[in-house]
């Protein structure tokens, strides 16, 4: 039986047969402030190549009523079974079916998620469809390539407003709280959204000078409105709608654009057509750095892009989600790079240092895969949501840019939205577009770069005569082996980079001179550079225009050590530090010798970004990649670190904020965790730094997992913040309390009860996985591998995803972990998508021992040095 799955044989089967021409969905939300079910009536009409044929509709409800298949009445009961309904018999030519079932609310983030806000006790519902959640909903064809039109008429509660894909109707057109909507363009089912409840609202408009008027709307809940900076947010959506509509040459294909700010999101956002749903943690209740502004516009012009690259022209199935996404983040951060009058026209360091090494880390894991990946199936596809099909792909489309040029790149994807407007297309139908605009053969770079699996290495080969002047110069390029278990061969790539050299000039590392030039093969000479003086660094992939790992020759990296806090720039900067953490993770460099490095440049680092990154690198080295022997007094050195720079850092500062949550997340000794608590308590002060409500959480969590604080303050606390994230903060306190209680009450409640809402059990998992708790969470390693495929096939996919990759015990870093890992995957035989995400958690172990390995073995070198 198929139960909730797909394959993409039977998706292209049912195309073949199919096209589908509109959808009438007819809900009624009337007791969504009760929960449970509610009423869902679908009339779809459709047309079949073929009289007498079979094929089925997908739904998932608890119960049918009743299926009319061009006006005959079929056996509910005898054609639902699983995740389908069976159409038998049917027409050549067109067709209507009519469906009506119960559907039901839920607290996963998928499908029609229903969440009641603690501060005005209001139900708030929406719609979350992608990959294959509309049938949770409405019976649908659910797969991309089956576009039609959709018409909702939804009745809701009084007061609440309905908003969907098209124009909210107008408050005199509402009758007996019956919303009915136009009907949209061709879209597909997983970009189609329902977004309903008391919701606060700002409007505006988008004009451009040739008349274009596009409504705008921003929504969230009301006990979120006076965090609500609309003005804000208005501002980076114009710029994209600028930019965007400049760079695609198509106006914005949908009648109007809302952004919803929605609770209990699972992921950072949809792109719903006009309708874009976005997680509420973006509307900011409490001071934050300006990271997380460029971040949450990073995700508002990502899905503004996906307007035109998903919604508008669609890929036809699953394995070109790597494009739909990477196209998305490609564009997005061009816009922040290059707009006119951006705030972040260092978008491209945030890239390299955020991004790209989410892509590095994914690539060398045991389930890397080509970018354009093979999915099988929507169990394939709901697990590639990852590294490569965001990052690594965004990444190669940069490249690609470099190698045909940005004009033909964007002239190449306007033709491709000109020819392919509210229809599905392969990656080959851009491809085309770009090698006509280009003039480029793009068919060796497709097969190199999106048809293999893992990552390159660049290293130069600098020979220098006795003068220091530069008498050879190469870039040598590796191709790693796979990781163990991996698909493919390693392969080398062609890659256009740059090449940076740097002198010191008055103390700063300035570029002198910057080439640009195809590397190919094994070893590429570059002629240009001979004869000159050898300058302090040279910096392979300088603007980080390709994806590989790069080293730096000796004496580079000596000035790098001693100077990386130097750059006058951020990119190279952060090209450096992301080239560090990399050799640290491949215990090329140990620990101690990065929390050295991170210590001596980070001071000198003025991207905040970059900061936080650090912050969070180093904490996660000392405690997974840190000789276990030495761990403790490399925290002691970092926590000091911390609290020094906490108390140096410019009054009111982003630093000084990153500081004091930095400081905070790993506060150990007496005097710290009193320090901190005088901090939360207002006994001591920094001055300029406000401890404001998200602050105050971030001690007290810390204070609670360390057992300073227990439940009277954590309820006291909670009364002071009786809100939706108030609730989540304090379960993550409660979680991390360091006694086998509290660890047992989390574990029961996420494992042995289906009740979390998905943000909540997302809180309590947080708190339970505590680094300064090996020893207390030691007996849930048998734990885990005894409940992990029951709840893989009981629980829904974001639940069971959340479950197997946050309780997995990746801070029982041993050989025992690995062995009870292999027994396990060798014994439960779990399905694909369940064993890929184990072993990616098993890689993380793997990776873990070598580098403590590292790390142990160059203190005993050191120690060795010293005493010879």
């Amino acid at each position: 039986m198929p139960g909730t799955n797909l394959t993409r044989e039977e998706a292209r089967q049912r195309a073949k047969l199919l096209s589908v021409d509109s959808y009438e969905i007819d809900l009624d939300l009337s007791g969504a402030q009760e929960g449970g079910t509610y009423p869902s009536v679908t009339t779809v009409r459709f047309r079949s190549a073929e009289a007498g044929a079979e094929t089925f509709i997908d739904l998932v409800a608890p119960a049918v009523h009743e299926v009319v298949l061009n006006g005959t009445s079929l056996d509910a009961a005898a054609v639902f079974r699983d995740s389908r309904i069976t159409l038998s018999g049917l027409l050549a030519g067109d067709n209507e079916l009519k469906v009506v079932a119960d559907c039901a609310y839920t607290n996963t983030g998928e499908g029609l998620h229903r969440f009641v806000d603690p501060v005005d006790q209001q139900a708030y519902l929406y719609t979350q469809f992608e990959v294959p959640d509309a049938r949770r909903v409405f019976a649908s064809f659910e797969q991309p390539d089956l576009k039609a039109t959709f018409r909702f008429t939804v009745k809701a509660p009084e007061g609440w407003t309905v908003i969907s894909n098209s124009p909210t109707p107008a408050p005199a057109e509402v009758e007996d709280n019956v919303w009915r909507f136009a009907p949209t363009p061709r879209i597909s089912t997983y970009v189609t959204a329902l977004i309903v409840g008391p919701y606060h609202s700002v409007h505006s408009t988008y004009e451009r000078g040739d008349g274009q008027s596009v409504p705008l709307g921003i929504y969230c809940r009301p006990s979120l409105a006076e965090f609500l900076d609309a003005d804000a947010i208005f501002d980076v959506t114009r710029q994209g709608f600028d930019w965007f509509q400049e760079k695609f040459a198509y106006d914005y294909p949908f009648a109007k654009y809302d952004q919803l700010f929605v609770p209990e999101f699972n992921a950072g956002a949809m792109e719903n057509a006009g309708a874009v749903t976005i997680r509420d943690q973006y509307v900011f209740r409490s001071k934050v750095t300006d990271a997380a502004y460029e971040g949450r516009a990073e995700t508002i012009l990502h899905e503004l892009a996906h307007m035109w690259f998903g919604d508008l022209v669609t890929m036809e199935w699953w394995d070109d989600l790597w494009l739909n996404e990477s196209f998305a983040t490609y564009t997005s951060i061009a816009c922040q790079a290059y707009a006119e009058g951006t705030k972040w026209p260092q978008a491209w360091t945030t890239f390299a240092n955020s991004m790209k090494t989410w892509a590095y880390r994914q690539d060398q894991l045991p389930s890397t895969h080509p970018i354009m990946a093979d999915i099988r199936d929507l169990d394939d596809v709901l697990v590639n949501f990852d590294g490569i099909t965001y990052a690594k792909g965004a990444s190669v489309l940069k490249q690609l840019v470099a190698y045909v040029g940005m004009d033909a790149f964007f002239q190449g994807v306007q033709a491709y939205f000109k020819a392919h407007a509210f229809g599905n297309t392969r990656l080959s139908d851009l491809l085309d577009a770009l090698e006509k605009t280009s003039g480029r053969d793009l068919a060796a770079w497709s097969k190199a770069w999106l048809e293999t699996a893992g990552i390159n290495v660049l290293r130069p080969r600098i020979e220098t005569d006795a003068n220091g002047v530069i008498t050879a110069f190469a870039v040598a390029q590796e191709a790693p082996a796979l990781p163990a278990g991996a698909q493919g061969e390693p392969t080398l790539r062609p890659h256009r980079i740059a090449i940076g050299l740097y002198d010191l000039d008055g103390g700063k590392l300035v570029r002198t001179d910057r080439i640009e030039l195809d590397v190919d093969g094994a070893l590429t000479e570059v002629p240009e550079l001979v004869g000159r003086t050898r300058p302090a660094v040279v910096l392979l992939n300088d603007d980080d225009l390709s994806y590989a790992k790069v080293r730096l020759d000796e004496e580079s990296l000596a000035a790098v050590t001693a100077h990386l806090g130097d750059f006058t720039e951020s990119l190279p900067r952060a090209l450096c530090w992301a080239s560090a953490w990399d050799m640290t993770r491949d215990g090329e460099l140990a620990t101690r010798d990065y929390l050295s490095l991170v210590l001596s440049g980070i001071g000198k680092e003025s991207d905040i970004g970059v900061v936080q990154s650090l912050h969070r690198q180093v904490k996660l080295a000392i405690d997974l990649y840190a000789d276990p022997a030495w761990r403790e007094q490399g925290l002691a050195a970092w926590t000091e670190a911390a609290l020094e720079h906490l108390r140096g850092a410019e009054p009111g500062s982003d630093h000084q904020l990153a500081w004091a949550r930095a400081f905070a997340a790993t506060a150990r000794t007496e005097g710290q965790l009193t320090y901190l608590k005088a901090l939360l308590d207002g006994a001591a002060e920094v001055e300029g730094l406000v401890v404001d409500t998200e602050l105050r959480w971030a001690f007290l969590e810390r204070l609670a997992a360390t057992g300073v604080l227990d439940e009277p303050e954590i309820a006291a606390e909670l009364e002071r913040d009786r809100t939706a994230a108030g609730e989540r903060h304090a379960a993550t306190a409660r979680a991390a309390r360091p006694t086998a209680e509290a660890k047992a009450a989390a574990w029961a409640s996420v494992v042995e009860s289906a009740d979390l809402p998905n943000a909540v059990q997302e809180a309590v998992i947080g708190g339970f996985v505590q680094t300064d708790q090996r020893e207390l969470l030691a007996p849930y390693t048998g734990k885990y591998f005894e409940m992990v495929k029951g709840i893989w096939e009981s629980r829904s996919h974001e639940i069971a995803q959340q479950i197997a990759i946050g309780l997995y015990p990746s801070l029982q870093v041993s050989e025992a972990t690995l062995a009870a890992t292999d027994a396990w995957l060798a014994a439960a035989e779990p399905n694909a998508a369940l064993r890929r995400l184990v072993s990616e958690s098993r890689a993380g172990i793997e990776r873990a021992l070598k580098a403590q390995a590292a790390d142990a073995a160059a203190a005993a070198a050191a120690a060795g040095a010293a005493g010879a």
